[in-house]
């Protein structure tokens, strides 16, 4: 792989706040998708006292190349997770949560009924913090995904995650258009929600691919679209091709916007979740 480039290596401040955030991850919140996933920038989200949830185990039923969280036989959860996600709310004061889950295809509803109980148990709660879900496809199925847009979290983000060219390779049992399909009929189904999705560059894509893909999710509906560099998080997961500069990221933004998406946000440390907090407190600024 190229040697890591300058702007994406860690502070130790931000190195120190990993270590403080994950005691607390470690006691009080046993499952979040920073630590799974050996996300290589939770320091960033740790330094200012944020994470993302993962709910429905910590298991996933699929093996994509990208990415580190645990495969094998899923555990199914009960309402113990929302129980701990509420605890950690209170304890960290969180105004913005962020929820996400392992892909579990062993279930009828793909887990849908659960993030519903989740996002209404934390409504009940805290009328006032601000959900966003970041779902998997649930295999196209349109009836589980209802039961999540019914529940009404302010954002739903489902990520593409890279180009068609590369989803055979790097996204085990996913499909391209079928993505572009839950994207679709999330906006079809509440007009309301804010639609969001995400993807990881430097996995061997094309510039080309990407305009493609800027092209397609428009067209599906999206408001926001975030675009990131891809970092190995082990040795086991695909190598990086290439590490974008910022001016790099800088050009897809405008091509992205180009093409007609209301809000880009590009950058080296960007991803779907990342600070998703200040993503949804730009774009309600933007649209008063």
């Amino acid at each position: 792989m190229p040697p890591l480039p300058e702007w994406l290596k860690s502070s130790n401040r931000k190195r120190y706040a990993v270590s403080g955030l994950s005691n607390i991850l470690k006691t009080d919140i046993p499952n979040c998708i920073c630590q799974e996933a050996k996300c290589p920038n939770r320091g960033e989200c740790f330094s200012r006292g944020v994470l993302t949830f993962l709910i429905l185990g910590k298991n996933c039923t699929r093996k994509c190349r990208y990415c580190s969280v645990l495969h094998g036989d899923p555990v199914n959860q009960g309402t113990e997770e929302a129980d701990i996600i509420i605890n950690a709310v209170r304890k960290l004061n969180l105004k913005f949560v962020v929820i996400t889950s392992p892909t579990r295809d062993d279930l009828i509803d793909g887990g849908s009924g659960h993030y519903a109980y989740v996002i209404n148990r934390i409504k009940d709660e805290f009328p006032d913090v601000k959900i966003e879900v970041c779902i998997p496809d649930f295999q196209g199925d349109t009836g589980s995904l209802s039961k999540v847009v019914a529940a009404c979290p302010d954002v739903i983000n489902h990520n593409m995650e890279t180009v068609k060219a590369l989803f055979l390779t790097v996204r085990q049992g996913a499909d391209y258009y079928r993505s572009l399909n839950v994207l679709r009929n999330i906006r079809e189904m509440n007009q309301d929600i804010i639609v969001k999705t995400g993807l990881m560059v430097g996995m061997g894509e094309s510039r080309e691919e990407l305009r493609k893909l800027f092209e397609d999710t428009k067209e599906a509906g999206i408001d926001v679209l975030t675009i990131g560099q891809y970092l190995k998080p082990g040795k086991e997961n695909i190598n990086v091709v290439k590490y974008y500069h910022p001016t790099e990221f800088e050009e897809m933004k405008r091509e992205a916007e180009k093409s007609g998406i209301r809000y880009v946000f590009s950058g080296p440390l960007i991803r779907s979740s990342f600070l998703a907090e200040d993503v949804y407190y730009k774009l309600e600024k933007r649209a008063e």
